[in-house]
């Protein structure tokens, strides 16, 4: 299907007048802060430790150049891709992020609804607000994202429930088996959970609810902190997914994949795919950037099914994300601020401008299809 991010641009122009919405990664997130408080707005945004590993993702991108062809007759165009079945109009899906009722009262609803109108995946995370089946009923297509808790009952229940929803994979979470050292929050003393934010899935659930003296509407403090209680999990281990694959007949993707040693061993553990990611730099200071990783990886791994996420911005990051070797990639930050700003409406402004943009790149850059992107596209920039 081919989508044409000219008539979009064009409608702009032609209204004579500024946009109602931001057109730009930098505008979202301006516009965020002027609506947010800041215990929210630094939740969202901020990193771990000095957020070198944030910087170390935006960096990575500057370091390819795109390298457009002219004249190749790409009057129609294609940015759709299909992950493990899960076909998108574009070749991003919004990227499990939780407690996104800090950003807006519809939280993951309006996100999920905003995924349905557009068609573009919508991965639901374990430390969601709204519940699994809250979100299946907004007809998105939705992959599941598990924390693996210390708590086998529970991670059980949770895959059980997405699979009897209609969530297509389950995504488990690596690298979050506890919180990493986060000075925003740690400076405003903000940890949304204690509120009871966050804790949809685990409120909805009857196994975790079983193990409550009384309900969360009763004791809601309790709750929360029986929830927290379960969240480190550090002893987990690589043989640990042989159980988990036993649980589903559904894809399994692992995220937090940075080497290729670890994405080779999850291969061999039956996952059928990999996410590369650092977690948006909240969790290890110092790390590599996901684009850097992405490289590696997919030089291990030729024919594997890899995403990516981490530091997309723009068209442009996508682009050399895309022909760096990611399947599709996960946008994060961007439709949480976008949320911020307008609900469900602000997520469907920022996926169609996206979209436009990248079909714009692709059509300048002389590219048909996404598909078709490969490192012949790009030019390292040299070390200095």
């Amino acid at each position: 299907m081919s989508f044409s991010g000219s008539m979009i641009q064009n409608a702009i122009y032609i209204a004579q007048q500024p946009p109602e919405w931001p057109v730009a990664f930098d505008d979202w997130e301006r516009a965020a802060k002027e609506t947010l408080d800041e215990g929210a707005f630094g939740y969202i945004a901020g990193g771990a430790g000095a957020e070198q590993t944030m910087r170390a993702n935006a960096d990575a991108f500057g370091r390819w150049r795109l390298r457009p062809r002219m004249l190749t007759g790409n009057a129609e165009r294609d940015i759709s891709v299909e992950v493990l079945g899960m076909r998108s109009p574009a070749p991003f899906f919004l990227a499990p992020v939780g407690v996104l009722s800090i950003a807006h009262e519809e939280g993951e609803v309006g996100a999920a609804k905003a995924a349905a109108a557009s068609g573009i995946p919508f991965l639901l995370s374990s430390a969601a607000t709204h519940s699994i089946e809250e979100v299946a009923a907004t007809g998105a297509p939705r992959w599941f994202q598990l924390y693996w808790v210390n708590d086998r009952e529970i991670c059980e229940s949770f895959v059980r429930r997405a699979e009897e929803h209609g969530y297509a994979a389950i995504v488990v979470t690596l690298d979050t088996l506890t919180l990493g050292w986060r000075p925003r929050d740690l400076r405003q003393a903000y940890l949304p959970f204690i509120r009871g934010e966050g804790c949809g899935q685990y409120f909805s659930d009857p196994v975790f609810l079983s193990k409550l003296e009384k309900t969360p509407e009763e004791d809601p403090l309790t709750a929360a902190a029986m929830m927290l209680a379960t969240f480190p999990n550090l002893g987990l281990t690589w043989n640990d997914l042989d159980w988990l694959r036993e649980q589903t007949s559904l894809p399994i993707l692992v995220k937090g994949v940075l080497t290729a040693d670890d994405a080779e061993i999850a291969l061999q553990h039956g996952v059928d795919g990999v996410v590369v990611s650092n977690h948006g730099g909240r969790q290890v200071d110092g790390a590599v950037a996901a684009l850097d990783a992405l490289v590696e990886v997919r030089d291990a791994l030729p024919e594997a099914v890899v995403l990516m996420d981490g530091g997309i911005r723009s068209a442009a990051d996508v682009l050399k994300a895309i022909a760096l070797g990611a399947d599709a990639v996960l946008l994060g930050r961007p439709y949480a601020y976008a949320l911020a700003v307008g609900g469900q409406r602000g997520v469907e402004e920022l996926i169609q401008n996206l979209m436009a943009e990248i079909d714009l790149n692709l059509a300048l850059a002389g590219g048909r299809t996404v598909r078709d992107l490969d490192r012949s596209w790009l030019s390292a920039i040299p070390a200095p």
